[in-house]
């Protein structure tokens, strides 16, 4: 086979994993989508009638039994919020993208600024210093995508720190091979290294709610997201 014809193949057979790829990626976030549209009736259902029983027969049910209805309206609409956090991550993966070039250290102050003020008004007792190095060049990106992938990341670096410590935040950025590098460190309460692919997952927690709150869905956002601008993620 000759060289033109060999590569002329080898294009055939890339494009056609690409588009079975994106196939693929279009039928699961369908999924995704129709799955979190249809549990809503339901669960609205299981919300409207355990409060009909406890307005309706609240004085004649003993206390255990008004617990049980509570726990389950708390649990319908916990599932709801599971739901909405489902359907903005099919939608990371459907917006349509705008690519263009974005000065980096711009959008990473701006970010850092927002994700501090609002934990500070969460909790003021909180003390952050954060700094950033490194090249302040423009990289190609979605504005919006890449924005959403570093307020998950800065979130969990203000998040995860040690209760009553000060939360010391080091963002760099390096350029090799024409790829830009985005390193951020943070002095936080750490994690099982052997549960490291856990932590990409939807819903996935290596922390208890009563530790720190959210659903865990950051870095599997933050995959995604940078997955559909050629980019990557690691911890």
């Amino acid at each position: 086979m000759a060289d033109t014809d060999l590569r002329q193949r080898i294009a055939e057979l890339e494009a056609q994993l690409e588009a079975q790829h994106a196939a693929a990626q279009h039928e699961m976030q369908q999924f995704t989508y129709t799955v979190s549209h249809d549990l809503r009736a339901p669960l609205r259902h299981i919300v409207a009638y355990a409060q009909l029983v406890q307005e309706d027969a609240g004085d004649q049910l003993s206390t255990d039994v008004q617990g049980f209805l509570a726990t389950i309206t708390d649990s319908a609409k916990h599932m709801s919020v599971m739901l909405d956090a489902l359907m903005e991550l099919s939608r990371v993966g459907t917006t349509p993208m705008q690519v263009g070039a974005v000065v980096l250290h711009d959008v990473l102050q701006d970010v850092l600024a927002s994700v501090v003020d609002g934990l500070r008004q969460r909790h003021p007792q909180r003390e952050v210093r954060w700094t950033v190095t490194g090249d302040a060049s423009a990289v190609q990106a979605d504005a919006a995508l890449l924005r959403l992938a570093l307020e998950q990341v800065l979130g969990n670096a203000c998040k995860f720190a040690h209760p009553g410590a000060r939360s010391e935040i080091v963002v760099s950025t390096a350029l090799g091979d024409g790829v830009v590098h985005l390193t951020v460190q943070d002095k936080g309460v750490g994690f099982n290294p052997l549960l490291v692919d856990k932590l990409f997952q939807p819903f996935a927690r290596l922390h208890t709610s009563r530790q720190f709150e959210g659903l865990g869905m950051g870095l599997a956002k933050t995959r995604k997201a940078l997955g559909r601008m050629g980019g990557a993620v690691a911890i």
